[in-house]
């Protein structure tokens, strides 16, 4: 059984960071993680790829190619699906190792897991192939500055946990960068209640249009609270324990280590306490 995590999330939330700083944890904690880039767009990284999609296709492929004429969306997606058509390639990069912990560093382009299909088949490939998959949906903190913004936020996760149907960890990113104030403002999306999420829409200008968006708002909410459909876990790549946190998350989700055997190991007693059990069973005796 090999174990991954499916790193994903808009542009600019944080993803490669968090594949290179998850790598780094878990070296300190004696855990061997490769990192596979599927980005044809990527430029640079903080952690070393142990397999790179642009080895098969770059993003400048398809854009400068004279025949499609593709933008760097449309780019985007051709080399996604051009990875698809060649599966085996990954698959013999991937081999076939037991035990082995991937992280998978996806692009930054959202529609790919919210209306396209190509990740989740490659997701059901990496499945055929023995994979146990966490989605873990990253979303930048600084996003969550009010109701609307978060309502946001979580259809957009919600509409990637129904696209992709896999186990999901959604984090919210980028806590270390937030103000005290803004980490304070921040508490109230982790928990939501669907009275407060609406107390940002209310305003003494009155428009039918206003009472609309806060009855949605509202609406939106309460199923969101009512059914615990989506909920973020904050993540602060400074400290050690938040990062063990969510690796303790995904790992729960995928069952890492619980298959494996309990390792136990034969240690003497001190010398002191010898001593000391010798000289109680002499008195006994005497």
């Amino acid at each position: 059984m090999r174990y991954a995590q499916i790193v994903i999330g808009p542009a600019g939330s944080g993803k490669s960071t968090y594949c290179a700083e998850i790598q780094r944890h878990g070296q300190a904690t004696r855990r061997n993680i490769h990192i596979v880039n599927l980005d044809p767009a990527a430029e640079a990284f903080d952690y070393k790829p142990e397999i790179d999609i642009r080895d098969l296709i770059h993003v400048d492929d398809a854009m400068e190619d004279e025949e499609m004429h593709f933008g760097p969306n449309g780019g985007l997606v051709f080399c996604m699906e051009f990875l698809l058509e060649n599966l085996p390639w990954l698959e013999d990069q991937l081999g076939d190792d037991d035990d082995d912990y991937y992280i998978f560093d996806c692009p930054g382009q959202i529609e790919l897991y919210t209306h396209l299909n190509v990740m989740k088949k490659l997701m059901e490939a990496l499945e055929s192939w023995n994979f146990r998959l966490c989605a873990v949906f990253l979303l930048d903190s600084h996003f969550m500055v009010n109701s609307a913004s978060f309502i946001s936020g979580a259809m957009a996760a919600l509409s990637a946990m129904t696209c992709l149907e896999v186990s999901f960890v959604n984090v919210l990113s980028k806590i270390d960068l937030l103000s005290r104030e803004s980490r304070k403002q921040l508490d109230r999306f982790l928990e939501p209640d669907a009275k407060d999420l609406c107390a940002d829409e209310s305003s003494p200008i009155y428009s039918k249009w206003r009472e609309r968006h806060r009855y949605l708002t509202e609406a939106i909410g309460r199923v969101l609270e009512d059914y615990s459909l989506v909920k973020f876990v904050p993540l602060n790549i400074r400290d050690e324990e938040s990062l063990a946190n969510i690796l303790f998350t995904v790992d729960n989700c995928i069952q890492y280590g619980e298959d494996r055997d309990v390792k136990m190991e034969d240690f003497d007693p001190p010398e002191d306490e010898e001593e000391g059990n010798d000289d109680g069973y002499e008195e006994g005796r005497g």
